[in-house]
This record gives C-alpha cells, sequence and structure tokens, in this order.
C-alpha cells in the first residue's frame, strides 16, 4: 500500500515539470504501457527502494487567477486531508507572494510532513535569494531546479524518510472490489441496494486507510470485501464537482482492490473524470467493471444498450474488453448481476496457464504470423511463459525483444483474449531476452 505525496503551489511555478521528472524516472523502467498515458497528473515513482504514488495538484485546475485563489485553498485543504506527506513548491524568481502566503498559512496547522521546495535555483545568486522563503514560517527548505533535476536527490531523501511506515495488514484472502466513480453516480445506492436491509455484513471493518470502510459482503454464495469510496468523510468545504477530489478519493481504494466496479450515471454519459478513474485502475492494472447506473431513467429504444456500449467501448480504446453492466441501484435491477460478474473479473485476474498450453497454442500462431522483420533481422520467438505475478502478465522469449513493437504485442493480447477468458483484466505482454 503505497503513500500518497501531494505537491502544491501555485500556477507556474514549476509543479507539472518537477512531477514529470519524478514519474519518468519510475515509468521508463517499470510502466512499460503501451499508449499515452491519459490522465498527466497522477503517477508512482520510487527511490530507495520505497515506493509512492504522486499527485500534482496544478493539473487540475484551469480558469483564471481569481478562480484560481479559491480553487487552490481547496485543493490544499484536500492534499492536507488525503495526503501523507506535501511538497510546497515556490519560485525564487518571483520571490514571496501574496498567494504562497496563504499556502502556507494553511500548512502551517498541519501535523505531517511539509517540504518547502524553492524551484528554479541554479546560480548561487539565487541560491541567496532563496532565504527570504524562510519568512513563509514552514522551517527549512530545499532548492532545486526541476528542469535540469539538480537538487532532487537530497529533497527525495528527506521525503522517503518521513513518509510513515505502511504496515502491512494480515488479512484472510478475499477479494477486495472498490466501488467508485464520480460523485453522485450512485455509489453509495448501489452499496445500499447490496447490503441495504438484509445487512449481510459480518464485520464493519475499519479499513487499513483511515478513509476508505470495508464492509465484509456475503451473500448468494459469494464472499468479498467492499472497499466504499462512496461516503467518505464528506467534506462539506469541498466542492462535489471537484474533479481533483473524485481522483484523490479513488487512488487509495483502487490500489488497494483486486477489482473496481466503476458506477457512472447513465444520464450523463462517460467524461473525463470517469475517464480518468477508469485509466487509474487500468494503469494499476486492477480488473475493471462498468455498471451504467440510473439506467431506469433512460428514454430507451430496443437499440439503446447497444448503442450507449459502443460509445463506451471507443473512448477506452485499446482496452476494450471490459463488462458494462446496466443497472439500477434504485430498482435493484441488475444488481446481482453486477456482483457475479465482477466475481468473475476476480478470478479472470487470478488465472494462471500452463506453460505447456502457452506453448502449444502460440508457437504455431507466431509461425504463422512472425513479428515483421527489422532491418532485415528476424525475430524469433522461441518459448512463452505466465510470470507469477498477481495480475495476468506473460513474457515471450525471443532472440531479439527489442524490435517487437507494440502494434505486435497488441496482436499476441488480442490472442491471449481470444483463447483465455481475460474479460474485465489488463494483461501485460513483455519480450524478454532468451
Amino acid at each position: 500500500m503505497s503513500n500518497i505525496v501531494a505537491i502544491v503551489g501555485r500556477p507556474n511555478v514549476g509543479k507539472s515539470t518537477f512531477f514529470n521528472r519524478l514519474i519518468q524516472r519510475r515509468e521508463a523502467i517499470v510502466d512499460a504501457v503501451s499508449g499515452v498515458t491519459r490522465d498527466r497528473h497522477y503517477g508512482k515513482s520510487d527511490w530507495n527502494g520505497k515506493e509512492f504514488s504522486l499527485i500534482d495538484t496544478g493539473g487540475y485546475v484551469l480558469g483564471s487567477d481569481d478562480i484560481f485563489e479559491a480553487e487552490i485553498d481547496k485543493q490544499v485543504e484536500l492534499a492536507i486531508d488525503e495526503a501523507d506527506a506535501i511538497i510546497f513548491m515556490v519560485d525564487v524568481e518571483s520571490g514571496v507572494t501574496g498567494m504562497d502566503e496563504d499556502v502556507a498559512k494553511l500548512l502551517r496547522k498541519v501535523n505531517k510532513p511539509v517540504f518547502l521546495v524553492i524551484n528554479k535555483v541554479d546560480n548561487a545568486k539565487r541560491e541567496e535569494d532563496a532565504v527570504e522563503f524562510y519568512s513563509l514560517g514552514l522551517g527549512e527548505y530545499y532548492t532545486i531546479a526541476s528542469i535540469n533535476g539538480s537538487g532532487t536527490g537530497d529533497l527525495l531523501d528527506a521525503l522517503v524518510k518521513a513518509l510513515p511506515e505502511k504496515e502491512e495488514v494480515v488479512e484472510e484472502n478475499l477479494p477486495r472490489f472498490a466501488v467508485v466513480g464520480r460523485p453522485n453516480a450512485g455509489k453509495s445506492s448501489f452499496i445500499n441496494a447490496l447490503i441495504g436491509e438484509n445487512r449481510y455484513i459480518v464485520t464493519d471493518i475499519a479499513g487499513t486507510t483511515r478513509d476508505s470502510i470495508d464492509t465484509k459482503y456475503n451473500s448468494f454464495g459469494f464472499e468479498f470485501n467492499l472497499v466504499d469510496t462512496a461516503g467518505i468523510r464528506r467534506k462539506s468545504k469541498v466542492k462535489e464537482d471537484l474533479e481533483f477530489y473524485s481522483v484523490m478519493r479513488s487512488i487509495r481504494a483502487i490500489e488497494n482492490c483486486d477489482v473496481c466496479i466503476l458506477v457512472l450515471d447513465a444520464t450523463r454519459g462517460f467524461d473525463g473524470q470517469e475517464q480518468n478513474i477508469f485509466w487509474l485502475a487500468e494503469r494499476n492494472r486492477k480488473g475493471i467493471v462498468i455498471l451504467v447506473n440510473k439506467w431506469d431513467l433512460v428514454e430507451k429504444d430496443n437499440k439503446s444498450t447497444l448503442e450507449y456500449e459502443k460509445v463506451i467501448r471507443k473512448q477506452i480504446e485499446p482496452f476494450t474488453d471490459v463488462p458494462i453492466v446496466f443497472v439500477s441501484a434504485l430498482t435493484k435491477q441488475r444488481v446481482y448481476k453486477a456482483v457475479e460478474t465482477a466475481v468473475e473479473v476476480y478470478n479472470n485476474r487470478s488465472k494462471k496457464i500452463k506453460t505447456s498450453k502457452l506453448n502449444e497454442l502460440f508457437l504455431p500462431i507466431i509461425e504463422s504470423y512472425p513479428p515483421p522483420a527489422l532491418k532485415g533481422k528476424y525475430v524469433k520467438i522461441k518459448y512463452i511463459m505466465q510470470l507469477p505475478t498477481p495480475q495476468p502478465q506473460f513474457a515471450f522469449f525471443c532472440n531479439l525483444p527489442q524490435y517487437v513493437k507494440d502494434p505486435y504485442k497488441r496482436f499476441l493480447e488480442n490472442k491471449l483474449r481470444e483463447h483465455f477468458d481475460f474479460h474485465g483484466v489488463p494483461i501485460s505482454v513483455y519480450m524478454r531476452k532468451k
């Protein structure tokens, strides 16, 4: 369970450059994700073997400066609530501004690690100028130049030292399903429809994270933990439609579950925010079920579900092998089907395929459709195996792994999906030197 670090500060101090610098280093090694990541404001990083999630709050605020003033306070408050550590970034070129002072005022009251980071310090003169930031009353500061990375090492050393140790909780091996989605999509109603009157709850375990509540659910022969992000400490101060709010709330739940049940409001469609949450789950390699809620409120003709499904699948390309269930939490229509589907996806995610079977099936396919030759060199794939990871990852051993491009990997992924049921589960395909 990784810690969350939020980067706060006013616009144009270099938060995003710094953010990109930190996740690039990590993504270059670990996340070989095809296609561009859609959501530029959330990523994972690690330093000295300690992993943490990083949120660039700047990316969630658009608008003129005066709108910004109000929004930035909300964001800082939310970051204070949800993050384990906060990086407060300021800019040596413009010195201490009124807005910096506002943010500092909020941060001085916090009993979490706060790192004051002064950006754009790339010579001795600016090093001297940095002293004026002591006036913010946040104690010691770190000077960096995020454009070339100088100074970031010391900052990260201090940061990972200050992150609280997450205690590994030993639990029974029940599947964990997280119910996520934007505010008012009907997450609470869905959960109530499941456990409502006939409360089959064995226990209410307060989750490992201080904010998501695990409900043990036991009914219709299924047993699992339900991680509810719906009613978590609603903040009256935070405007409900704040995109940042939903994403921040979902991050912990998603990182902490096996299958994400993404609830969306049929009357609003699958828009930016749902997509952010969808790609967040995909990038964390979790199983995904999409629930289209409030389906009873939509005007329908006989083609509606198909049309609606088509629109969603178009938006989640290339990962389209995802179950979409149309439900109404209010009338309990197909709520049981939703749970059944989530259990199926969970089983698909933990599926192991015998090496002999993989080779038997794939070697002939690869023979008939080999990877395209590059610069006159032919790639020969000799052997295939599934890696011993919690989610499906496959290694194809070959002579020239660097020559196999994404389209061919996608071809292999599609063949895997064709022959084995990985409905709702992201698959990783790696080329390895034999």
